[in-house]
């Protein structure tokens, strides 16, 4: 059975990073579960790329909610207020996550979720080229076919040549993009 993973807005919010992530549970190699409340941080951070960037993540997220209509899980109030993180803002992600029996939440953000905290709740917390480097090993073929889609659709885009090992790296993702272009 995959993992069900709780996947952070800020690992949501970079298009390449979401691109693979996204890419790698449609593959089914784990469950992503989000609430509307992440959707909606990762539409407002795209407010930094202008009006249009606003527009255009309201659009993806509608696009998301359609392939995964069973990922999107409601705010479970009454389990937040049992919780503590570092960040109060934080919460209700750890609150999405234990209410969907997750097993980890997907985040580049370690400091506000301590792995202490998080293993009281029965979870981990996973980093995106941390997780995708382990599912490497064991699924090579689909991690490497949702690579080379990414990159054909940052070409595609971008109207620039990308190469793999530059764009994985740009999206923060280093270790997947040496072990990609080995």
């Amino acid at each position: 059975m995959a993992d069900r993973i709780l996947i952070d807005a800020c690992v949501l919010y970079p298009t390449v990073m979401r691109a693979m992530v996204l890419g790698v549970a449609g593959r089914g190699l784990f469950e992503p579960v989000w609430s509307a409340r992440i959707l909606e941080e990762w539409a407002r951070a795209a407010v930094k790329l202008g009006a249009q960037g606003e527009a255009q993540a309201r659009g993806e997220i509608a696009l998301v909610r359609a392939a995964w209509t069973g990922a999107e899980r409601p705010a479970a109030p009454h389990v937040a207020q049992r919780l503590w993180l570092p960040d109060p803002n934080d919460i209700h992600v750890l609150a999405t996550a234990v209410d969907a029996s997750a097993d980890a939440i997907m985040t580049l953000n370690a400091k506000d979720f301590p792995r202490g905290l998080l293993v009281e709740e029965g979870l981990s917390r996973v980093e995106p080229d941390s997780y995708l480097i382990g599912l490497l090993s064991q699924h090579d073929r689909q991690i490497v076919e949702v690579a080379e889609e990414v990159l054909a659709d940052a070409r595609r885009l971008s109207g620039e040549d990308w190469e793999m090992r530059a764009l994985l790296k740009k999206a923060r993702l280093p270790r997947l993009a040496k072990a990609l272009t080995r």
